[in-house]
């Protein structure tokens, strides 16, 4: 089948871990033949969202990705937040494709995707959904103008050719039925996952041996692995790494921490609290790399907000410890994690103690369970089925 990917509610960016690239890598494994349109936004550098020239290459997965410009009828700021498009029409007509895969549904240009639809009703039709009121609608503006008219009528609209909508938690099932309206019978949760290919690849290539090695941590050690995109915001990280110092001093564990750190005030303490043998940064990393870094942990740890690197975990079989948010309990798989119940020194401390007690149990439960519902294969084949 020919699947057209639709990335053009939000960014898009190219050798990461999203959704967004994994599904179409995994379709087009599976045999089908695969194309991304996309806006021009994405991160222009590790930490902040910007706006590239629209082009039309080959990813990192071989498929051809087409960058949209922006409408010229309205100022770029309100064209962007509108999301109208130059051009789709085009790639419609050019790819025609069996099935299209839209990556939310928040985009004026939705109306050219509802006429295609009307005149090849033998299309088929699947929305996913990265929207909730953990990360949307928090002003009255966003939630009552953008979100509860502007969006939510794109999503009526494209409701009647629509299989199924698709939350990516179950926060975000629920603002889907909740607050966009649609309808429960079309609507369920398809979770976010891990990359088999990544998984096979670091265990062939033994980095649990080879990251230990480089940073002198005994295969006896329980290692705490964390990484994300660190600021000020973000300050349960620092609480982490005082809180793994002061296990240390009674467990054999240490912690490894990758990704970005902002600069300022907030990377001086973060640099403090690194000493290189209990605490040891490495940098950013791509999402290739992140694999390669959990296959070296034995507990991954998360203290902030949700992203996708705890599936990511998760679906590697490996236990976790996370912060207890509400709607995201699908990562409980039986056993496979504990909860933080607040992000202070002394919680993270004694989950981090009662992880080490309970360490076998957690392990058997996240090898068992993690993979089998986390699998990016699997998640994929499901999507379109």
């Amino acid at each position: 089948m020919r699947v057209l990917h639709c990335c053009l509610a939000a960014f898009y960016n190219e050798g990461y871990g999203y959704q967004e690239n994994i599904l179409p890598r995994m379709h087009k494994k599976q045999g089908h033949e695969v194309k991304i349109v996309a806006s021009t936004e994405k991160f222009v550098d590790k930490m902040n969202l910007g706006y590239v020239e629209a082009c039309t290459f080959v990813n990192e997965d071989g498929i051809e990705v087409i960058r949209l410009s922006y409408s010229s009828c309205l100022s770029l700021k309100i064209a962007a937040k509108l999301r109208l498009y130059k051009g789709l029409e085009r790639v419609l007509a050019e790819f025609a494709p069996d099935v299209i895969f839209m990556h939310d549904a928040q985009f004026l240009s939705i109306l050219v995707v509802v006429d295609y639809l009307k005149q090849h009703p033998e299309v088929r039709l699947f929305v996913d959904g990265h929207t909730d009121f953990g990360n949307s609608a928090r002003t009255f503006v966003s939630k009552y103008i953008l979100h509860g008219i502007i969006y939510r009528w794109c999503v009526k609209k494209i409701e009647p050719y629509v299989e199924k909508f698709y939350g990516t938690l179950p926060s975000r099932v629920d603002f889907f039925v909740d607050f966009y309206k649609t309808p429960k019978s079309k609507t369920e949760l398809l979770v976010m996952g891990a990359d088999d290919d990544c998984i096979a690849a670091a265990k062939k290539a033994n980095m649990r041996e080879q990251i230990r090695a480089e940073y002198k941590i005994s295969d006896k050690t329980l290692l705490l692995v964390t990484g994300g995109k660190f600021d000020e915001r973000k300050t349960s990280v620092l609480n982490l790494m005082t809180a793994v110092k002061r296990a240390n001093e009674k467990y054999d564990v240490k912690l490894l921490i990758f990704g970005s750190v902002m600069e300022g005030d907030f990377k001086r303490h973060f640099e403090e609290l690194c000493d290189g043998e209990t605490v040891i940064y490495v940098g950013w990393v791509n999402s290739a790399e992140t694999y390669a870094y959990f296959e070296a942990g034995d507990l991954v740890v998360f203290t902030g907000s949700h992203s996708v690197l705890w599936e990511q975990a998760v679906g590697q079989g490996k236990p976790c410890i996370f912060s207890r948010y509400m709607g995201l309990t699908h990562i409980d798989v039986g056993g496979n994690c504990l909860f933080l119940n607040d992000t202070t020194e002394q919680e993270i401390y004694r989950v981090i103690s009662e992880a080490v007690g309970d360490y076998d149990q957690l392990k058997e439960s996240a090898e068992t369970n993690g993979v089998e519902h986390f699998s990016y294969d699997r998640i994929a084949a499901r999507a379109i089925e």
